[in-house]
């Protein structure tokens, strides 16, 4: 029989490396490890792009290129992974030849500088804070902190390359749900669709999963357990059900 799934907060970060059915994900190199919420996050962005007619991707400060590795796994749209750090960048290169998926291309460089297109679907896991106690690791303040790419950036960035109809897919910190409105109103972006994520049944939301874009329409709310007295939740397994290896 196999071992148990771990605990949501069972991804050893010490670890190099991440194992998942399909690929392994080298994180030794980037300020961004794999983690549960990220992983949660892939999992949930490919399943609303599985099956459909997608013309070409954007993986916003891609890291190792989980994100895109996960989507890739689901979906055959080409996808641009962009990345300012150079390490990681390389990191994201391996990782994303190691798990043969061709349709993935790392872009090295800033955001704002780079020469890009519009996309059909934009995803990204941003900086979380602003004008909060930042790390003294230069590379986990810039992946953690807007230091290199501000919200007011992303959103406007966002806005601009975002084609019509296309879908942006965001992971946030719940506490910035207001920030997340005043942003959406100065740039003429509505939700789609916003899943609040609860570690457990002890906690409140701590993240925000939301699908936006240019054209008004109803909103679809929701909320996602991960893990209940029993370990994961039944909805967690069935978004990451295809990628952990013992689920």
């Amino acid at each position: 029989m196999p071992p148990p799934p771990r605990a949501p907060t069972g991804i050893d970060m010490a670890n190099p490396f991440f194992r998942f059915k399909q690929f392994t994900v080298w994180h030794d190199r980037s300020a961004m490890k794999v983690t549960t919420d990220a992983c949660l996050f892939g999992a949930w962005v490919a399943s609303r792009l599985r099956g459909s007619a997608v013309g070409h991707a954007l993986d916003i400060g891609t890291g190792t290129g989980l994100l895109s590795l996960m989507v890739a796994q689901q979906c055959s749209a080409p996808i641009d992974a962009v990345e300012i750090d150079p390490q990681a960048a390389m990191q994201a290169m391996e990782n994303r030849t190691a798990a043969g998926f061709g349709n993935i291309t790392v872009l090295t460089g800033d955001l704002l500088q780079l020469d890009l297109p519009r996309y059909d679907v934009i995803f990204s896991n941003p900086p979380f804070y602003e004008k909060e106690i930042e790390s003294g690791n230069a590379g986990r303040r810039t992946a953690h902190h807007a230091d290199g790419l501000t919200w007011n950036e992303l959103f406007a960035f966002i806005t601009r390359h975002l084609a019509p109809g296309g879908t942006a897919y965001l992971l946030l910190p719940y506490k910035r749900r207001k920030d997340l409105d005043a942003l959406l109103r100065r740039e003429g972006l509505y939700l789609y669709e916003e899943i609040a994520v609860r570690p457990s049944t002890r906690q409140s939301p701590s993240r925000l999963m939301v699908a936006l874009g240019s054209t008004e329409r109803e909103v679809q709310s929701g909320e996602l357990l991960i893990a209940n007295e029993s370990g994961y939740s039944p909805e967690f397994v069935a978004l990451l059900r295809d990628y952990y290896l013992y689920l």
